[in-house]
């Protein structure tokens, strides 16, 4: 169904297939609890600024990993990386903006479930990539 060049990109696509997945079910099953850690989040400088070098960090080893355009697959994995890293650069260089942003877009439990639904999409997305794609290269 899905060709790749690059076999890490079937590994990687599987692994953010099930973290997505585990956080689309948070937010569906509990929005109220997903909404409250966004709170304390939003409350804690340390846990936040800890978050983000854990973003920076994350982010940073995907794109040095898997930077990779050749194909849909790799790419759609390589745009999340770069994702992760632009979120945790932005989330210390503008904190308390990105932060209330997050705020609004989870303002209500209806909200919640609505990205929840979203992250579900992409999460499918992903594992179909990660279980349907063969990797025609060994790169």
């Amino acid at each position: 169904m899905f060709d790749t060049l690059i076999p890490l990109t079937i590994t990687l696509s599987r692994a953010y297939g099930v973290i997505i997945l585990a956080v689309a079910l948070a937010a569906l099953l509990s929005p109220t609890r997903m909404k409250a850690t966004l709170e304390d989040f939003e409350r804690s400088a340390g846990l936040s600024f800890l978050a983000t070098l854990f973003a920076v960090t994350l982010g940073m080893a995907l794109v040095i990993v898997h930077s990779v355009w050749a194909d849909f697959p790799a790419a759609l994995v390589s745009l999340l990386g770069w994702a992760i890293l632009i979120k945790g650069i932005l989330l210390l260089a503008v904190p308390e903006g990105l932060l209330k942003l997050g705020s609004a877009l989870a303002a209500s439990a209806s909200m919640v479930r609505a990205w929840g639904v979203f992250a579900l999409v992409l999460s499918i997305v992903y594992l179909v990539i990660g279980f349907a794609a063969r990797a025609l290269a060994g790169i």
